[in-house]
């Protein structure tokens, strides 16, 4: 990849793709391929060097670009998480690129949105599976939030 080559996108619906980890390098590339919104779904600290929210949020905002931090884990995800993912997705500019390390919550908070407004969880985890992204265990997740 060329280092003025956006990250890696996987597209999950018209206007939302998810990615992995991003740099300030990789804000600036967003920005320049007209991405509008970031959601970022990793708490800081998760890996060392990572881009701290803060950073990116002023990386993000200096390019134009609507910045959310709703940071999970998988043990910490709740649906608090998914109502905050929801409602930035029912008002924020696309395209929205969220991410995470490795773009997997980001895809399963879109799902779990999409499954409370009536989406199939099957072709949930198809969509994702076409995208590179496996999210098999939607169905258990969402039992376990109820």
């Amino acid at each position: 990849m060329s280092s003025s080559s956006p990250p890696a996108l996987a597209e999950l619906a018209p206007g939302l793709c998810a990615a992995g980890a991003l740099d300030s390098a990789d804000i600036e590339r967003l920005a320049a391929a007209g991405v509008k919104t970031v959601i970022n779904n990793r708490p800081d600290h998760e890996d060392p060097g990572q881009l701290p929210a803060a950073d990116a949020r002023q990386a993000a905002e200096a390019h134009g670009i609507a910045y959310h931090h709703i940071p999970v884990t998988m043990a910490t995800l709740s649906r608090a998480d998914v109502d905050a993912f929801a409602a930035v997705l029912d008002s924020a500019p696309a395209p929205v690129v969220a991410h995470c390390r490795s773009g997997t919550r980001s895809a399963l908070l879109w799902a779990l949105a999409r499954m409370r407004a009536g989406a199939d969880p099957a072709e949930l985890v198809a969509a994702a599976a076409r995208a590179g992204i496996d999210i098999a265990a939607l169905p258990a997740i969402a039992a376990r939030l109820g």
